[in-house]
């Protein structure tokens, strides 16, 4: 069993053989051209594929099974590639995205499933976004913000989660603002509430739950960004194996596997992206 510094366990996807998942997966596997060998060899070189799975991401992992494996779109697509490749999938579970992207450089996974960054870019190949998450913010009942463009403004404090997709933008495009990192997506909110922070910047689904938590606070219209999830493989593997990971993911948005998956784990906030641009 494959561990890693950022990992939490490993364990190989159990056979969900009558799961509507896997129902869905088996029926669409016909429609995409079966891979090369040099692209099996790519993608899954030691003959199992090692899926990196953010845990972190409530929206494409929705739960866990008896055994404790991950469920939901997120392990799913990589279950999907791991049956049109023929190969077994082994899920390595990690407790936030930039313990998979520091695991990029070290040969533990061969792909990963994480928001798509620049930051990250610099360990992983990103195919075009499978999914989208839209980000936006919070604030209080009486903060005198209305809308989004008012956030970033001199005098102004804003809070996320570190090294989360969103936050990574945060910290390219936050210029006039404080902007205020912090551990998880809990210690995002403590912050918030403890330290009189204006907005509290976050995954639109999540703040649909944390704005019953705060009494007349506001979730903003609109979005800073839409977190693009996509697949990815290690930055050296730029060959036949990435090339085909880009066709599936445009295959699994185009023939509905992707829309399929977010319908069976029963998902809101969570949409299939656009298909990429050639």
């Amino acid at each position: 069993m494959l561990k890693s510094a950022g990992e939490d366990v490993g364990g190989r996807a159990p056979d969900r053989s009558g799961s509507a998942p896997a129902r869905l997966a088996d029926s669409w596997a016909m429609t995409l051209p079966q891979p090369s060998p040099e692209a099996i060899a790519a993608l899954a070189p030691t003959g199992t594929l090692r899926a990196a799975i953010n845990l972190s991401n409530f929206l494409l992992v929705t739960g866990k099974g008896p055994d404790g494996n991950p469920e939901g779109v997120s392990p799913d697509m990589a279950k999907a590639l791991g049956g049109r490749l023929g190969v077994d999938v082994e899920l390595l579970r990690y407790k936030t995205p930039g313990a998979v992207a520091d695991d990029g450089g070290n040969g533990v996974w061969d792909i990963a499933n994480i928001g798509a960054e620049p930051q990250r870019a610099q360990q992983i190949n990103f195919t075009a976004a499978y999914s989208e998450i839209e980000a936006t913010y919070m604030v209080r009942g009486d903060a005198d913000i209305t809308s989004i463009d008012q956030v970033d403004q001199p005098g102004r404090t804003v809070v996320g989660p570190a090294r989360s997709a969103y936050g990574l933008w945060l910290e390219r495009n936050i210029s006039r603002a404080e902007l205020v990192l912090v551990e998880g997506l809990g210690g995002a909110y403590d912050a918030w509430v403890e330290q009189g922070i204006d907005a509290l910047a976050g995954l639109r689904p999540g703040l649909l739950s944390d704005v019953e938590k705060m009494p007349g606070a506001r979730i903003l219209d609109g979005r800073f960004t839409a977190v693009q999830q996509a697949m990815g493989t290690p930055k050296d593997r730029d060959g036949a194996g990435f090339e085909y990971l880009g066709r599936f993911v445009e295959a699994a948005k185009a023939d509905g596997l992707v829309a399929g998956f977010i319908e069976a784990h029963g998902v809101q906030g969570l949409s299939v992206a656009p298909p990429a641009d050639h």
